[in-house]
């Protein structure tokens, strides 16, 4: 695999990682530090791990999970995104304090959601026998390096425009998850 493969590959795989933190960011209007770091670490440590057991699994079990990998995410995706879009319809235009989804089970889904198709990467470089190590890095690197832009410019997005921008996250996350769905059908 050549640097310009692996580049190619990492700035693919960390766009979602981007539009999911610009999501999450917006629906929290003001984000703190820690939140930046949570989402860019958990990101960053699951697009270093899915690479890993795609590629672990791809010894064996190839075609059992290229099946499926895609409807994962997607339905992750649409539930996070339809969650944001039903509590924004609940509320009454006051700001009200909503479960964090920088912390627990949101962030698990959301860092599995995104990460879903570096397992499908780690599969395809199992059958070119590349050596998963450092490309796992350089994608988990990159992908935190992309959350945490993404984080930092939500923010100002969510406070700039307000309950547009957090329909606007949700949607997103939705049509991520389409996205996803319609690469793979359509591949």
């Amino acid at each position: 695999m050549t640097l310009f493969e692996l580049v190619g590959i990492t700035i693919g795989l960390a766009m979602d990682a981007f539009a999911v933190a610009i999501a999450t960011s917006i629906a929290l209007g003001r984000v703190r530090r820690q939140q930046v770091f949570r989402v860019s670490f958990h990101f960053g440590i699951f697009h270093v791990m899915m690479p890993v057991i795609g590629w672990l699994l791809g010894r064996s079990f190839h075609h059992l999970i290229q099946a499926w990998d895609h409807w994962v995410a997607f339905l992750l995706l649409v539930f996070i995104g339809g969650k944001a879009l039903f509590d924004l319809g609940k509320s009454d235009g006051k700001r009200r304090e909503r479960p964090d989804p920088t912390r627990g089970a949101s962030l698990i889904i959301l860092s599995i959601a995104t990460s879903i198709d570096a397992l499908a990467v780690g599969l395809g470089l199992a059958f070119l026998d590349v050596v998963i190590w450092y490309p796992a890095v350089v994608i988990g690197l990159v992908a935190a390096a992309f959350t945490t832009v993404g984080m930092l410019l939500g923010s100002r997005l969510g406070i700039l425009f307000g309950r547009r921008m957090e329909m606007s996250g949700g949607l997103v996350l939705i049509a991520i998850g389409f996205k996803i769905v319609i690469e793979h059908l359509t591949s």
